[in-house]
């Protein structure tokens, strides 16, 4: 579930359509969610459906760890991808700002930590990276986790429309990283390796 706060705008010909603030979205603010309605599609599946639709999950899904294509229900599959994103996924199934999000601005993410399929050559942003590799979480990963670490105690001081969407268990699991009594969950864990998991379709 993406953040309340949003809404879809067309954004330009060259990137179509992206999911914009409508309000002021403070750094360390919990603005998706993967809850009940977002649907997953194993491998098995997605080979059962038409290719239009398979074309379909290429465009709007990301994949986990376990290699399963996951389709949010809401706009939040509009959001697009950014080097400097506004946005980070973590490995307990919810992303949150690393910056302040102002009216207008869109929500982004680095693609780079969703295990795309093939590379792809992003919209130049004046940054070192021009292409978005499928193994770029093996390259990354400790920089996005010690951009997670620096704004998750900023999660319980916000007011967090999002918040009651977290299971229990994860919300005590990162009250106690926040409290440093446990270690952050490396976003690296969401990495998946078709090679390493095998193709097999099951």
């Amino acid at each position: 579930m993406i953040h309340p706060d949003t809404e879809l705008r067309f954004i330009s010909d060259a990137i179509g359509y992206g999911v914009v603030a409508k309000k002021f979205i403070p750094q360390g603010t919990i603005t998706w969610v993967q809850d009940e309605l977002d649907r997953t599609f194993t491998a098995k599946q997605e080979t059962m459906l038409s290719p239009l639709m398979q074309q379909y999950l290429e465009t709007y899904c990301f994949t986990n760890s376990k290699g399963e294509k996951v389709l949010c229900w809401d706009n939040a599959k509009f959001v697009n991808h950014s080097f400097n994103s506004s946005c980070i996924s973590t490995a307990y199934d919810f992303e949150i700002a690393v910056r302040d999000i102002h009216p207008g601005e869109q929500l982004t993410d680095d693609y780079g930590y969703l295990n795309i399929s093939e590379p792809f050559e992003a919209v130049d942003e004046g940054v070192d990276r021009k292409v978005v590799y499928p193994d770029d979480l093996l390259k990354f990963y400790s920089v996005w986790d010690a951009a997670i670490m620096a704004n998750l105690p900023r999660l319980k001081i916000l007011e967090q429309p999002l918040i009651r969407f977290i299971p229990q268990e994860t919300d005590v699991e990162i009250t106690s990283v926040i409290n440093g009594t446990s270690k952050l969950r490396s976003l690296l864990s969401c990495y998946y390796d078709p090679a390493k998991n095998n193709a097999t379709i099951i």
